[in-house]
């Protein structure tokens, strides 16, 4: 049999890289511009392997009932890591992955293809254009997992992002967004006063050096007008290789300070992150 090869192509956003796992035999690495972006394992779409996307498959997990399918929105696509998640362990899903950079999506599909009738519709388009156009009250999970050269991009960080997408959840519907920031916090700090504005319940969940700013990491955000069973997903983060805090009521409440709602006038992208912050793992 043919030893898998890696595979490079410059897309519209960048040069994207995957590369075959050498311990699974049909998991694949995907970098963009040399940052891991994503992680598939194509006989077992169940497998996560960088922790933020094992932390969003917690949540994933606790939202509804085991296996009951929902209507699952993902912005940024990447290799269709948590789309491919969802289909696996809710069968019967209805989602929509909308990835900005159509050379990626063509990458990922030729060689990495979804499995017939998984129920995932790609779009080719901007996050937040495409959930402008979206109904109401069409989606059950946003998950918003946006990175533009490591980065998160402005005009996805803002109060009238944050309406869109509570306006397209339904009144159960859970946002879940990836984020990135260190000390003193600022981008994070700002990012759960926006969504504390227009949502009635914050869960963030982070490793414990990232919350004490020893180092730059990835923390992620759960929005909703319903209490999260906090929990479950405490038990399921705590039995990580890395184990993450679940924080939320008061806790957050102090940690977002004075920290104001960012308008779309004064957005800016996630700061950038340390050579060596995004290792693999």
């Amino acid at each position: 049999m043919n030893e898998p090869v890696p595979v490079s192509r410059v897309t519209d956003h960048g040069s994207a890289k995957l590369m075959p796992d050498v311990d699974r035999e049909r998991a694949w690495l995907l970098t963009v511009d040399g940052a891991p972006q994503s992680y598939v394992d194509l006989d077992e779409p169940a497998y996560l392997e960088f922790e933020y996307a094992r932390r969003l498959g917690h949540v994933l997990d606790v939202v509804a009932e085991e296996g009951r399918p929902l209507d699952v929105v993902h912005l940024g696509g990447g290799a269709l890591t948590l789309p491919r998640y969802v289909a696996a362990t809710r069968p019967g899903s209805r989602q929509d992955a909308v990835e900005a950079d159509r050379g990626l999506l063509e990458l990922v599909t030729e060689h990495l293809p979804l499995p017939g009738g998984c129920g995932i519709a790609l779009h080719p388009a901007d996050a937040r254009a495409w959930l402008e156009a979206a109904p109401d009250a069409s989606a059950d999970v946003i998950v918003g997992d946006v990175f533009g050269g490591s980065r998160v991009p402005a005009h996805l960080t803002t109060l009238a992002y944050a309406r869109e997408a509570e306006r397209v959840l339904r009144g159960s519907g859970v946002y879940l967004a990836n984020l990135a920031d260190s000390a003193p916090f600022a981008f994070l700090r700002s990012q759960l006063a926006t969504f504390a504005e227009v949502f009635e319940e914050l869960v963030l969940i982070a490793e414990p050096g990232v919350l004490r700013g020893r180092r730059f990491g990835n923390a992620v955000l759960a929005a909703s007008h319903r209490p999260l069973d906090t929990a479950a997903l405490a038990r399921r983060t705590a039995a990580d290789a890395f184990p993450a805090r679940v924080e939320g009521g008061e806790t957050l409440r102090e940690f977002i300070g004075g920290a104001r709602p960012v308008r779309d006038e004064d957005a800016v992208p996630s700061p950038v992150p340390p050579d060596g912050a995004f290792g693999i793992g």
